[in-house]
Parts: structure tokens; sequence; C-alpha cells
């Protein structure tokens, strides 16, 4: 094995999983002889806490989670780190995002519970209508969201809509929120959709890694970290090689992260393959793959 890297840190989806949301058999031997190997594994992703244990569960053994674009972390099933929208912050970006004509889902659950809360004149929008569809128990319909929003910090308010919409409503969104508030944004080429996290200042993948890093003394030099999207570019440049799949935005693909083959065609076993195991490992697991 290459000793260079003891840290994988890798997104979900459209990175770990294909298109048809499974893992690859040559993916997920490539991640169990890193694992096997003494190589740590975190998942880094947007999704809520429930989602993104289904897919831990499935590779097996305990694996930490970076949740909420960095707004929770979780090890061993306890939260080790959340950091919350500020209330005044949240309140903020719903009146902006209305201003707009957009419709927010409230992310609360400081311990992962992953609730999801929309008001009732939302129903129409096209992406609540996909939450309350997906997550109906998770979802809590109320008549005021401002109202719900003095209960408790969020977790984090999302924007989602078409790519024009959003790309327009982005910096209007910004200037709402100052420094109160940071913006995640998440581009889906193929079906020209972005969504608009709203979080705490300071939050995001990266800087949830590295609290994840100083936990367990591995540097950043020794990180491999690998993303297909906007909300992963930060973690990718502090990442000691960070790739960008290619299956992502193509705009992402041109900041200069080497680029992977896509998701479909195993691009993050091929990172892993060439970065972290040795070429005889690498070899055998190819071979395996092609029996298999």
């Amino acid at each position: 094995m290459n000793g260079r890297f003891r840290l994988l840190a890798l997104d979900i989806d459209c990175t770990l999983l294909r298109s048809d949301k499974a893992l690859s058999p040559r993916t997920r031997g490539a991640v169990d002889a890193a694992r096997a190997a003494g190589v740590r594994l975190v998942l880094v992703t947007g999704r809520r806490h429930s989602s993104a244990r289904k897919v831990a569960d499935d590779l097996g053994g305990e694996v930490p989670l970076v949740l909420h674009n960095g707004a929770l972390v979780m090890e061993a099933g306890q939260v080790v780190q959340v950091r919350p929208l500020p209330r005044a912050a949240a309140r903020r970006a719903v009146l902006a995002g209305r201003a707009q004509g957009l419709q927010p889902v409230v992310h609360r659950g400081l311990r992962g519970e992953g609730h999801l809360v929309v008001a009732e004149d939302a129903r129409g929008s096209r992406l609540v209508s996909y939450y309350l569809d997906r997550n109906g128990p998770d979802v809590r319909v109320v008549p005021d969201l401002l109202e719900v929003l003095e209960e408790e910090d969020p977790i984090q308010i999302m924007f989602g809509g078409p790519r024009e919409e959003m790309d327009a409503a982005h910096p209007l969104l910004a200037a709402a929120l100052r420094e109160e508030a940071r913006i995640e944004r998440t581009v889906y080429p193929q079906n020209g959709v972005v969504l608009l996290d709203v979080i705490g200042p300071g939050v995001g993948k990266a800087e949830a890694l590295a609290f994840l890093q100083g936990r367990w003394g591995i540097a950043a030099r020794e990180t491999l970290a690998i993303g297909d999207n906007w909300n992963d570019r930060e973690m990718l440049a502090r990442a000691g090689l960070g790739f960008v799949m290619g299956n992502a935005d193509p705009d992402l693909q041109r900041l200069g992260f080497p680029v992977l083959p896509t998701n479909d065609e195993d691009g993050v076993a091929t990172a892993i393959e060439q970065h972290v195991l040795g070429a005889q490992a690498a070899d055998a697991l190819a071979a395996k793959s092609k029996r298999g």
C-alpha cells in the first residue's frame, strides 16, 4: 500500500454512488481494501443523518459522517460537533428567499434527528413536494415557518429550483445575509437543478474535515478527498490530494483539480487504486471486479 494517505474523505451522491444510487462492486472492493490496510474513511455530504447512515451501514463497520455540508459531525453514532445556523440568520434567509419567490425547507435536529419543516403555502413548490413524497414521516408542515424558527436554531435553510432561477437568487440571498451565514451551492447539470444551502458562518465540509483530522491526529497532506460539486471545492483544495469527478459541473472541472472518471465509471475506485493501494493490490482488485 502507498503509505502517503491515512484518510479517505468521500462525498456520497454522484461520487461514491453511481447514478442509480448503488455502490459498484469495484468501488466497494477498493474502499474495503483501503480500510483493511488501515486507512480511515469519512463520508462528507450534504445529506441528513438518516439518509447518509444507510450508505454507511451498507459499507459496514463504523463510518464517521460529516452531514449538512459540515454543520453536523457524527462518530460512532454520536454527535461530536454541531454548528447550527443562528435563528436570526435563519429568519433573514427565509424572508430573503421568499422575496425572491423561493420556498424554504428548514432542517432541524441538533442530535441528527433530521427533521424537515415547510410552510403550508409551500405545497405547490416542486422541491417541497419532492421532500413530502420522499420523507413524509420526517416532514412537518406548519402554518408559520418563522414562528417555528423561534423554537431552536436550525441546522440549515435550503432552497432549490431551476438553475437560472437559483443563479439569479444566489447573489441576492448572499447580500441579504452578509456575514451572518454562508451559502453552499450544489449544481446538478443532468437535470438543471441547483440547491442553495444556508448554513452558519464558518461552516463547511473543509472545516468539519479539519476538525476530524485534528481529533484523529491526521494531517491534511495525509488526506485524499473526492467530490463532484461546488460544496466540495474547499475540502478538495485543503486535502493533500483532491479529485473532482468526471460527471461534475464543467465549470468546476475547469478549476484545476485532477479529474477522475465519472461515478458510473468507478472514478472513486480509480483514485484509491492508483493513489492509496499498491499496484499489486490494485491489479488484484481489478481482476476480481472483472470476474464478478
